[in-house]
């Protein structure tokens, strides 16, 4: 189990630039832009919670672009991304995690109770990673609707914090 504190799991993923650009993105070239990084995990693009809150990143990255870099994750394919980003006109990277591995490194795939049910899927997670790869604050499970209020909070006690 993952916590606060402790360093983020490195992850080398397929997916796309802030730009559209496709391409393998890892945990360390993000890093090594001295920002911090909001990693945010969600079930499934074009899907009612998760178009509000890459809509909710999207309309805050003004606020956070100049001192942390946004980066959602799912399982869709790239292709799936590319639709979602074009449609919603999304400003930060989507990648693509078809096997799953970083959602289990990050505790943001497994048992989960949807309508009375116990199903396996993507918990919906958000990570903010320091600079210098550790944990600093850790979301699992999250609504979709008003998160992002909650990550910017958090986000802007730390950086004032420091």
């Amino acid at each position: 189990m993952l916590e606060e504190k402790m360093k983020a799991p490195d992850f080398c993923l397929p997916g796309l630039t802030p730009e559209g650009e496709e391409k393998e993105i890892c945990l360390n070239d993000l890093l090594s832009q001295g920002k911090y990084i909001i990693l945010y995990f969600y079930p499934k693009d074009n899907t009612p919670g998760c178009t509000t809150e890459a809509c909710d990143f999207r309309d805050n990255l003004n606020v956070l672009s100049d001192k942390a870099i946004v980066v959602g994750v799912s399982p869709d394919s790239v292709q799936s991304h590319k639709k979602f980003k074009e449609k919603y006109n999304l400003n930060f990277y989507l990648l693509s995690d078809k096997d799953k591995k970083v959602l289990e490194s990050y505790d943001a795939y497994g048992e989960k109770k949807a309508y009375g049910k116990i199903t396996k899927g993507v918990i919906r997670s958000t990570y903010i990673i320091s600079p210098e790869g550790i944990i600093e604050k850790k979301w699992r499970n999250v609504k979709a609707k008003g998160h992002v209020a909650k990550v910017l909070e958090e986000f802007n006690k730390l950086v004032n914090n420091k």
